[in-house]
């Protein structure tokens, strides 16, 4: 991870403290008002969503460019799996023969899979929160890497003096698999929960009387 990256994550992690001290307030408010009581999960799903998206927002359009900064000789990227000839290209670049270790180690394939890990969480939260299917999940990440791009294609909605990331099609690619991915693990952590709650049903003694209130529910 660069000094860059770092840094936005930094910056995140402020506006992440800073919206949440903002909601935090309301949201007990509501919670106490409609459910008569506090929901800790629903507190921490609120907190998770929010820092996620303040983590997200900041390593994709931090750091800002400066005065100095150089502009971009391509910021519009549509060729499908450019990724796999960049890293080719890399290896060339700095003498590497062609292995799977080297390629692993590259530069390229590092972005590619922060591209997808990023997205990752999306798919956890159609899942586990939003209960959304796969192509939901699927669609919701492809939506939202969409706008991450048009918002770096138009220099942050002509808020940027210029251009300074590239619209890249192998991103909406790696961000939509890395919320499908996401969905796919939430959706097996479930299931494997649900066998285990019936394992424990099951070897409850007869007659023990006890009730399993979280599974009746």
């Amino acid at each position: 991870m660069t000094t860059a990256q770092v840094t936005a994550l930094g910056y995140g992690l402020l506006g992440f403290f800073a919206i949440w001290a903002t909601v935090l307030v309301p949201q007990l408010i509501v919670q106490q008002a409609r459910l008569g009581r506090v929901d800790p999960r629903r507190l921490a799903g609120t907190a998770a969503v929010i820092l996620y998206g303040c983590l997200a927002l900041a390593v994709v359009l931090l750091p800002l460019p400066g005065p100095n900064s150089r502009q971009l000789e391509q910021t519009i990227q549509l060729n499908p799996f450019q990724w796999v000839t960049d890293i080719g290209t890399e290896l060339h670049k700095h003498e590497l023969s062609p292995t799977i270790e080297h390629a692993l180690t590259s530069q390229t394939f590092q972005q590619l899979a922060m591209n997808v890990l990023l997205f990752v969480p999306i798919g956890l939260f159609a899942r586990t929160m939003w209960r959304r299917g796969i192509v939901g999940a699927g669609l919701i990440g492809f939506a939202v890497s969409l706008a991450v791009e048009i918002t770096q294609v138009t220099a942050n909605f002509g808020t940027a003096p210029f251009v300074y990331r590239i619209f890249d099609v192998d991103d909406l690619i790696s961000n939509t698999g890395g919320a499908l991915l996401g969905w796919v693990a939430a959706a097996l952590f479930l299931a494997l929960r649900r066998n285990n709650n019936r394992s424990a049903v099951d070897v409850q003694p007869a007659g023990s009387g006890h009730v399993d209130f979280a599974e009746s529910r």
